[in-house]
């Protein structure tokens, strides 16, 4: 990730700011306060703004005058007891803002979460920078045998570098015929004083989908943790899963009480069905029981039995 001095110094500035406030604050996240964690080759996530912290929840369950509690296991104690049933609302009163840098196929994926205030980059308005995100060769990877949206094994040797040979080519091209058909470089010289150059908003949809985008993203804790518990899960996309990965730990530094809570039950827990709960409860009293006396399919019973490390039993 490379950024050029005009930004480093707007965030040094950013970051020099001192403000007196009555509001509650996240000591942790005031450390890495606009500083822009790199992610991927060209991409960055930084936190601009937030409100709000673990107190903050407590307070909104409680309905009171006060920061919660003086005893951190006593907001402890509250905070599991809303995340184990589900008490959502105490975790909307606290948000918090990112301004990221991303592919555009995995922005087109981000922002199937229709749950946040974003305001992306406008490529009608300025020229997208000459960025593109290209995977590392351990991210290659041929399409999965057993899920249509998954990978399957790394590609290696010479076809990895065919592969990546063909995005860049591919990429490069497309970014000069943006620039030939705009009249315009990214620099914002001009190409050729004697032509017009196409509408922006035109020009724009011939690059390829890796070409780097920027947005603010906004949203508040409850949407945040379930954005994480999908896109930080093992299952997720790898590019989108680096930029999950990276919010976590901002997620740490703001609400530590409400991460451990959300790491315990909604990262590290498990869901099963009124009829899988049956059968563990016979497994744990030593009865036998097979796949054929129940009404899950192959599918269920193999999660059901990988999730509680049952690997012997898995068909």
């Amino acid at each position: 990730m490379k950024l050029t001095k005009e930004q480093s110094q707007e965030i040094k500035d950013l970051q020099s700011q001192s403000y007196k406030t009555k509001r509650v604050t996240a000591p942790e996240l005031e450390v890495i306060l606009y500083e822009a964690l790199p992610i991927l080759d060209h991409g960055f996530i930084r936190v601009i703004d937030y409100m709000g912290n673990d107190n903050s929840i407590v307070q909104a369950a409680r309905v009171s005058y006060g920061k919660g509690t003086k005893k951190v296991n006593t907001d402890s104690g509250l905070i599991k007891y809303l995340m184990r049933h589900w008490h959502s609302t105490p975790f909307e009163m606290c948000e918090i803002k990112y301004h990221v840098k991303l592919p555009i196929f995995i922005a087109r994926q981000w922002i199937r979460h229709r749950t946040a205030n974003v305001n992306e980059y406008s490529a009608r308005y300025s020229i997208l920078d000459k960025e593109f995100y290209l995977p590392s060769k351990e991210n290659l990877a041929a399409q999965s045998t057993n899920n249509r949206q998954g990978r399957g094994n790394v590609i290696s040797g010479g076809q990895a570098e065919e592969v990546l040979s063909l995005l860049k080519d591919d990429a490069e091209r497309t970014y000069k015929n943006y620039e030939e058909m705009l009249n315009e470089r990214y620099d914002g010289s001009v190409i050729d004083e004697s032509k017009t150059g196409l509408a922006r908003e035109l020009a724009r949809m011939n690059l390829t989908l890796n070409t780097y985008t920027q947005w603010y993203w906004k949203t508040d804790l409850l949407n945040l943790m379930n954005f994480l518990r999908l896109r930080a899960d093992h299952h997720a996309q790898y590019e989108i899963r680096a930029y999950a990965d990276v919010m976590l730990n901002t997620l740490k530094r703001w609400v530590p009480i409400t991460y451990d809570a959300f790491m315990d039950y909604r990262v590290g827990g498990t869901e099963i069905s009124s009829k899988g709960k049956e059968i563990i409860k016979k497994l744990i009293k030593g009865e036998k029981i097979s796949i054929e006396e129940t009404d899950l399919s192959k599918r269920e019973w193999n999660e059901l039995m990988l999730a509680f490390s049952l690997k012997d039993k898995l068909i």
